[in-house]
């Protein structure tokens, strides 16, 4: 069993995802979000480092190893907003490194792939799966179900990975 933490950033709302994954089954550790405040964009992504790191070491366990899976920043028409996500991504990735994680990531086309079987999937048909893979009852909330797809995406993506030799050191 691997723990992987999956990341949804966002310089207002960033989304965790914790499981465990054999990278055929999966169990939910834990899931939230980390609802950013601050004046400047200074304070909020020091905020998001803080609070992922926080959350690394509330779930981190000196059993087995922990791995971190992002979502990559999406083209937007608004450039200001792009670089806003970008620095948001680089916040939360720091928090992962600086406990020694390694850091995999995932374009949204990839995860919705991964978790429903099409790139085009919509948010409902993601939290519908989400909840199917994991046993979950009831609603998620956006950027928790898009975190704990990127973590199952990483899940599902390194077990395939890991069973073809010729794949194997791809992502990881």
């Amino acid at each position: 069993m691997i723990r992987i933490l999956g990341i949804d950033p966002g310089s207002r709302i960033t989304g965790y995802g914790i499981i465990d994954s054999n990278g055929r089954r999966s169990r939910h550790v834990a899931s939230g979000c980390i609802r950013v405040t601050g004046d400047t964009l200074p304070e909020r992504l020091g905020m998001i480092f803080h609070e992922v790191g926080a959350v690394l070491g509330e779930h981190m366990t000196g059993e087995g190893a922990m791995e971190m899976a992002i979502e990559n920043v999406f083209v937007s028409k608004n450039a200001s907003s792009a670089l806003k996500l970008g620095q948001a991504r680089g916040a939360a990735i720091c928090a992962g490194v600086s406990h020694a994680l390694t850091v995999a990531e995932y374009t949204p086309t990839e995860v919705k792939l991964a978790i429903v079987g099409t790139g085009g999937a919509d948010k409902a048909q993601v939290q519908h799966m989400v909840r199917m893979l994991l046993g979950l009852k009831g609603p998620l909330q956006a950027d928790t179900a898009d975190a704990l797809a990127v973590a199952l995406c990483h899940a599902h993506t390194g077990s395939t990975l890991a069973r073809v030799p010729a794949l194997s050191g791809r992502r990881r």
